[in-house]
């Protein structure tokens, strides 16, 4: 066996913290890059409204859903079991942690729930929505989509 030295230990030591950095510049580049963004531009201002807006869309006791089915986006609103046909403001299907496969789906209303064609692999995707109420009321919510495949 041979001698450890302390050119040999440096070179562990180098090499170890060489590998840790490495990997932690990595994973911090990665995280970075597909941060998928703010969700308000200045939380203080959208706080003022905050409450009002809250109390106006949950006036509205809708319940809504979305989920795939096939290459299709299902998305339903539902009050007191009966379905609303809200005009839908804008709508981004994408991935909960990438932005780099952002969809906007053109719905289609079916009479009972809003129908888009997507492009969806298996996965965590998420339907970023804001629906104006005939009232003129915003609904605003993140919706998880549940996968049929």
């Amino acid at each position: 066996m041979a001698e450890l030295k302390g050119k040999h230990v440096a070179t562990m030591f180098v090499t170890g913290f060489g590998i840790i950095i490495a990997v932690n510049l990595t994973l911090a580049w990665n995280a970075v890059r597909t941060f998928p963004g703010l969700e308000v531009r200045n939380s203080y201002v959208a706080s003022q409204t905050f409450d009002a807006d809250r109390a106006a869309q949950l006036a509205l006791g809708w319940d809504v859903s979305a989920q795939l089915q096939g290459d299709k986006l299902v998305l339903e609103f539902m009050k007191k079991g009966q379905p609303v046909e809200p005009e839908i403001v804008s709508a981004i299907f994408s991935r909960a942690t990438s932005v780099s496969v952002d969809q906007q789906p053109e719905f289609a209303f079916d009479g009972t729930a809003f129908v888009a064609p997507v492009e969806a692999a298996t996965g965590n995707w998420n339907l970023r929505l804001v629906a104006r109420a005939e009232n003129g009321a915003v609904f605003r919510q993140r919706v998880i989509v549940e996968t049929s495949q």
